[in-house]
């Protein structure tokens, strides 16, 4: 999470969306920053919400803005599944060496979900509040320029973004008959990525 007080914007970070590289590029400029730990960094709605909203608003009389970003969800999956097949969690239960990415989907899928494939959700993390905190300005992960460009205008700098913390690219096979039982499953995902848009 990065607080910029000036421009009265608050970065949410979700997870697999690239924020480590935005956090690397706008440090400097950040009023606040939320590295560690990963419940604070990655801190959803609902935790912002709770825990950092009240802090801006009653101790700081400040209401400041909130931006994120959201990833095709299969991609996202293909993202969160790479970076478990990583060597450092060889022998480990969130481990998914061995497993095919349809099986990671098909457990994704599961009401009781194995380590390996609790890796939480995007529109659970995006989820507007009860009184009324949302994110303001929600981008697609996919949409570069639109995301940096909104970025660049509103903290008034050039943005040039590192690729860190990714995983390696190797291909992701998923079959046709998984991909629609994931559409049809988890169309509040789908549905919420789809509603963005790309900005023109």
């Amino acid at each position: 999470m990065l607080v910029f007080w000036k421009e009265k914007i608050v970065l949410l970070a979700v997870p697999k969306t690239g924020t480590t590289a935005i956090e690397n590029a706008l440090a400097n400029k950040a009023s606040m920053i939320v590295s560690h730990p990963p419940e604070l960094k990655h801190a959803p709605v609902y935790r912002y919400n709770r825990f950092f909203r009240p802090m801006f608003e009653k101790a700081c009389n400040a209401q400041l803005e909130t931006f994120a970003m959201m990833r095709e969800p299969i991609s996202w999956l293909g993202s969160w599944y790479r970076y478990r097949q990583r060597d450092f969690l060889d022998g480990k239960p969130n481990s998914t060496k061995g497993i095919s990415f349809d099986d990671f989907v098909l457990a994704y899928m599961k009401g009781d979900k194995p380590a390996f494939a609790n890796v939480g959700s995007q529109a659970r993390f995006l989820e507007p509040r009860p009184n009324g905190t949302k994110v303001d300005h929600l981008f697609q992960y996919e949409d570069v320029a639109g995301w940096t460009g909104f970025l660049e205008e509103r903290l008034d700098r050039k943005i040039d973004l590192d690729r860190l913390n990714v995983s390696a690219n190797q291909p992701l096979e998923l079959s046709k008959a998984v991909e629609t039982r994931f559409k049809r499953k988890m169309h509040e995902e789908m549905d919420l990525w789809n509603s963005i848009g790309v900005r023109v």
